[in-house]
Protein backbone atom coordinates (compact mmCIF):
# COMPACT_ATOMS: atom_id res chain seq x y z
CA UNK A 1 0.00 0.00 0.00
CA UNK A 2 1.57 3.21 -0.80
CA UNK A 3 1.54 6.60 1.35
CA UNK A 4 -0.94 8.23 -0.98
CA UNK A 5 -3.35 6.16 -0.66
CA UNK A 6 -3.18 5.57 2.44
CA UNK A 7 -3.58 9.56 3.01
CA UNK A 8 -6.54 9.62 0.14
CA UNK A 9 -9.33 9.18 2.62
CA UNK A 10 -7.62 11.66 4.68
CA UNK A 11 -7.18 14.38 2.42
CA UNK A 12 -11.11 13.59 0.72
CA UNK A 13 -12.62 13.98 4.05
CA UNK A 14 -10.58 17.32 4.81
CA UNK A 15 -11.79 18.39 1.26
CA UNK A 16 -14.99 17.75 1.75
CA UNK A 17 -15.51 18.99 5.03
CA UNK A 18 -13.79 22.60 3.92
CA UNK A 19 -16.08 22.95 1.21
CA UNK A 20 -19.03 22.59 3.25
CA UNK A 21 -17.61 24.87 5.99
CA UNK A 22 -16.95 27.51 2.96
CA UNK A 23 -20.56 26.79 2.15
CA UNK A 24 -22.04 27.46 5.68
CA UNK A 25 -19.44 30.46 6.15
CA UNK A 26 -21.02 32.15 3.16
CA UNK A 27 -24.85 30.72 2.74
CA UNK A 28 -27.53 33.70 2.25
CA UNK A 29 -29.84 30.76 1.79
CA UNK A 30 -31.61 28.46 4.74
CA UNK A 31 -32.11 25.51 2.15
CA UNK A 32 -28.04 26.01 0.74
CA UNK A 33 -26.97 25.80 4.17
CA UNK A 34 -28.75 22.54 4.92
CA UNK A 35 -26.70 21.05 1.84
CA UNK A 36 -23.65 22.35 2.45
CA UNK A 37 -24.20 20.78 5.96
CA UNK A 38 -25.22 17.58 4.34
CA UNK A 39 -21.30 18.09 2.30
CA UNK A 40 -19.88 18.35 5.50
CA UNK A 41 -21.54 15.03 6.88
CA UNK A 42 -20.60 13.79 3.75
CA UNK A 43 -16.83 13.93 4.80
CA UNK A 44 -17.35 11.93 8.21
CA UNK A 45 -18.65 9.04 6.09
CA UNK A 46 -15.44 9.13 3.79
CA UNK A 47 -13.27 9.14 7.14
CA UNK A 48 -14.98 6.34 8.66
CA UNK A 49 -14.78 4.27 5.63
CA UNK A 50 -11.27 4.99 5.27
CA UNK A 51 -10.72 4.23 8.93
CA UNK A 52 -12.24 0.84 8.30
CA UNK A 53 -10.90 -0.62 4.81
CA UNK A 54 -7.95 -2.55 4.91
CA UNK A 55 -6.13 -3.28 1.67
CA UNK A 56 -7.01 -7.13 0.66
CA UNK A 57 -9.57 -7.85 2.70
CA UNK A 58 -12.86 -9.30 1.91
CA UNK A 59 -16.22 -8.34 3.38
CA UNK A 60 -17.17 -9.56 6.78
CA UNK A 61 -19.28 -12.61 5.59
CA UNK A 62 -17.34 -15.70 6.91
CA UNK A 63 -19.61 -18.19 5.55
CA UNK A 64 -17.64 -19.85 3.12
CA UNK A 65 -14.54 -18.48 4.00
CA UNK A 66 -11.59 -20.06 6.05
CA UNK A 67 -11.37 -18.83 9.44
CA UNK A 68 -7.86 -16.02 9.50
CA UNK A 69 -8.89 -14.68 6.25
CA UNK A 70 -8.55 -10.70 6.41
CA UNK A 71 -11.74 -8.55 6.66
CA UNK A 72 -12.76 -5.32 6.75
CA UNK A 73 -13.78 -3.90 10.04
CA UNK A 74 -17.79 -3.88 9.85
CA UNK A 75 -18.09 -2.15 12.79
CA UNK A 76 -16.47 1.04 11.16
CA UNK A 77 -19.61 -0.12 8.33
CA UNK A 78 -22.58 0.09 10.73
CA UNK A 79 -20.90 3.24 11.79
CA UNK A 80 -21.27 4.91 8.75
CA UNK A 81 -25.19 3.36 7.90
CA UNK A 82 -25.98 5.15 11.26
CA UNK A 83 -24.17 8.31 10.46
CA UNK A 84 -26.31 8.69 7.07
CA UNK A 85 -29.55 7.65 9.20
CA UNK A 86 -29.18 10.54 11.50
CA UNK A 87 -27.82 12.92 8.83
CA UNK A 88 -31.06 12.33 6.92
CA UNK A 89 -33.02 12.66 9.56
CA UNK A 90 -31.34 15.98 10.91
CA UNK A 91 -31.50 17.10 6.92
CA UNK A 92 -35.57 16.81 7.15
CA UNK A 93 -35.95 18.22 10.41
CA UNK A 94 -33.38 21.03 9.14
CA UNK A 95 -36.09 21.69 5.96
CA UNK A 96 -39.05 21.74 8.03
CA UNK A 97 -37.59 24.17 10.25
CA UNK A 98 -36.87 26.28 7.00
CA UNK A 99 -40.00 25.92 6.02
CA UNK A 100 -41.38 27.07 9.28
CA UNK A 101 -39.15 30.08 9.22
CA UNK A 102 -40.44 30.70 5.38
CA UNK A 103 -43.62 30.83 6.56
CA UNK A 104 -43.95 33.13 9.35
CA UNK A 105 -40.83 35.30 8.21
CA UNK A 106 -41.14 35.40 4.35
CA UNK A 107 -37.42 34.80 3.38
CA UNK A 108 -35.25 32.58 3.46
CA UNK A 109 -32.22 34.62 4.21
CA UNK A 110 -30.73 34.75 7.64
CA UNK A 111 -30.13 38.31 7.50
CA UNK A 112 -33.90 39.54 6.27
CA UNK A 113 -35.47 37.59 9.18
CA UNK A 114 -36.77 39.81 12.24
CA UNK A 115 -36.25 37.97 15.49
CA UNK A 116 -39.68 36.23 15.62
CA UNK A 117 -41.63 37.58 18.43
CA UNK A 118 -45.72 37.56 19.91
CA UNK A 119 -46.59 41.35 19.03
CA UNK A 120 -43.00 42.68 18.01
CA UNK A 121 -42.11 42.55 21.50
CA UNK A 122 -39.86 39.91 23.60
CA UNK A 123 -41.70 38.19 26.84
CA UNK A 124 -40.20 40.76 29.16
CA UNK A 125 -41.00 43.70 27.34
CA UNK A 126 -45.11 42.53 27.13
CA UNK A 127 -45.00 41.63 30.72
CA UNK A 128 -43.69 44.52 32.00
CA UNK A 129 -46.07 46.62 29.62
CA UNK A 130 -49.28 44.86 30.98
CA UNK A 131 -48.06 46.08 34.98
CA UNK A 132 -47.59 49.95 33.75
CA UNK A 133 -51.26 49.35 31.99
CA UNK A 134 -52.67 48.01 35.07
CA UNK A 135 -51.12 50.47 37.50
CA UNK A 136 -52.26 53.20 35.14
CA UNK A 137 -55.85 52.10 35.23
CA UNK A 138 -55.91 51.16 39.15
CA UNK A 139 -54.96 55.37 39.66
Amino acid sequence: MSAVTSFLPYAVAAWLFGIGLYGIATSRNFIHLVGCLGVCQSATYVLLLGLGYRWGSIAPIFYDHPPGTPAVDPVMQALVLTDIVVGATLTALLLVLTIQAYKRGGSLDPEKLRPMRAGGKSGRDAGSSRVRDSERNAA
